[in-house]
């Protein structure tokens, strides 16, 4: 199983580069960069995964509010050039929050559009044109829009975790990348819906990569303490309300996989079991900088095996 990690969008970039060669030299896989107001993600991973050979690395996840499928595909092609074709490009909904504070529109028919920008994105990542006039939107190309050496096409991945964006996502994209959701929802209610969307469009399997908040520590106590601070603003958005519930938990930080290296291990297990492909840990930092270390290595260790 591929095992990867997220990292913090707080630090310089030169911190992020040293702590991306940490992680790789533990073992792990991948690196993952959010996308908020502040760095621009595919660019971060583009110059982490040219600084670190080998590396994959990926977004997870731009809001398709705000953006447009001819300016995402340039950003992802030119990510996917520049790491030698080991960039994954995460794509979400968003929240209608961030989306109407922040960009003054409307977070209105969030599936519809999903759908148009997979549609209107894939064929510039595939064959760099398009001619895509929709409801929402519109992307055309009056100019090749392909980038050298952007090769091969840049898998598209979804933070999809209800029913209809599953839907879409298991007919339109490579695969999706489900935050809080624990084995049970994924086996129960995540794996089966996106794999059967896929199948009835005729494509291949979907990757399933999990995002997994975990710590390696002595400290579970105040680690899950910590947690419940962090975690407890996905608590205020609906989607993941519900995947938490369907994960048997009440609380965010009741899904952090927090304690020691036979207990870390067992629940990536029980990740790979209920339908996962790969799993990204975030959040290693709760316990600072010595557990974080200590965590990497337990990944690292599970990825080779």
């Amino acid at each position: 199983m591929s095992i990867g990690v997220a990292l913090s969008l707080h630090h310089p970039i030169d911190t992020t580069v040293r702590l991306a060669r940490e992680a790789h030299a533990a073992g792990l896989r991948s690196a993952w960069f959010g996308q908020t107001f502040s760095y621009d993600s595919p660019a971060l991973a583009a110059i982490v995964g040219r600084e670190v050979p080998g590396l994959h690395v990926g977004t997870a996840a731009i809001p398709v509010f705000g953006r447009h499928p001819l300016l995402v595909a340039a950003q992802a092609q030119t990510a996917q050039a520049a790491t030698g074709g080991r960039y994954h490009l995460g794509l979400a909904l968003g929240t209608k929050h961030l989306t109407e504070t922040g960009f003054g529109i409307p977070h209105e028919r969030p599936v519809a559009r999903l759908r148009e920008f997979l549609t209107a994105l894939r064929p510039v990542l595939e064959t760099g044109s398009v001619d895509f006039h929709g409801e929402l939107l519109t992307a055309a190309t009056p100019l090749p829009a392909a980038v050298p050496g952007a090769e091969p096409p840049v898998p598209i991945l979804v933070a999809a975790m209800g029913p209809q964006a599953l839907r879409v996502s298991g007919a339109l994209a490579d695969g999706i990348l489900p935050l809080l959701a624990g084995p049970r929802a994924l086996a129960e209610h995540i794996v089966p819906a996106v794999t059967a969307a896929a199948e009835a469009a005729g494509r291949p399997a979907p990757r399933i990569v999990a995002l997994v908040p975990g710590v390696v520590t002595a400290d579970v106590e105040a680690v899950r303490r910590t947690a419940t601070d962090a975690l407890s603003f996905y608590e205020q958005f609906p989607s993941y309300r519900r995947v938490i519930e369907q994960s048997g938990a009440t609380r965010a930080a009741d899904l952090a996989v927090v304690g020691d290296e036979e207990t870390v291990a067992a629940e990536v297990r029980r990740y790979r079991d209920a339908g996962a492909t790969e799993v990204v840990f975030t959040s290693t930092d709760l316990g600072g900088e010595a557990d974080q270390r200590r965590t990497w290595k337990l990944l690292g260790e599970l990825a080779d095996g």
